[in-house]
């Protein structure tokens, strides 16, 4: 039996409305919220993923269709609803009753946000030459080095791309150990933000 949110599942159109509203609350401002909606119009959507828990959709992420390189995407939005962020979900958890020191390793499943990042990053490294329709070659993310460092996302192999926004905030989640020289073209829905 699995401990923590329940296992990711893609968006569905009936769910829009849900994932609007966390993206509104999770971050200061609607831009996430209208990003997502301009992706899905203008068909540059990829998937989008949702990570339920107790009836509602306690995190999200979605990865778009990158104009270049082919056949990568690009990480963005992710949210975690507030309340649940950090692992504070397992606070309210009447089986966290431990130590001090076992608390951080028993709050890690209740993770939301990292918990989907481990599961993509499964994905990826697990996916063979024959790449599986809906899983792109890389994934490029826009975000904090130190949390998605340590969810299978690389700094490092980030380093030669070409990139319109700062690289010491491009991170990669690519099979192998390369390190790739190429220019990043976003969706269109990213420079109208």
């Amino acid at each position: 039996m699995g401990v923590g949110p329940d296992v990711s599942r893609d968006v569905t159109e009936a769910q829009f409305d849900e994932v609007e509203a966390l993206l509104k609350v999770a971050f200061p401002t609607d831009a996430e919220a209208r990003l997502v909606r301009r992706l899905r119009a203008d068909g540059d959507m990829l998937v989008e993923v949702q990570k339920p828990w107790q009836g509602k959709i306690g995190g999200y992420l979605a990865l778009s269709r990158m104009q270049a390189p082919l056949g990568w995407a690009c990480l963005a939005p992710m949210a975690v609803r507030p309340e649940w962020q950090r692992g504070r979900l397992a606070e309210n958890n009447p089986n966290m009753e431990v130590g001090a020191a076992q608390e951080e390793a028993c709050r890690r499943p209740w993770r939301f946000g990292s918990r989907m990042l481990w599961e993509l990053a499964a994905l990826i490294d697990g996916a063979t030459g024959e790449q599986e329709p809906r899983l792109p070659e890389a994934i490029v993310v826009l975000g904090e080095p130190s949390f998605y460092g340590c969810c299978g996302f690389s700094l490092a192999r980030a380093q030669k791309l070409h990139s319109p926004y700062p690289l010491s905030h491009t991170l990669i989640l690519k099979r192998g150990v390369d390190v790739p020289e190429e220019g990043l073209v976003y969706p269109a829905a990213f420079s109208k933000m």
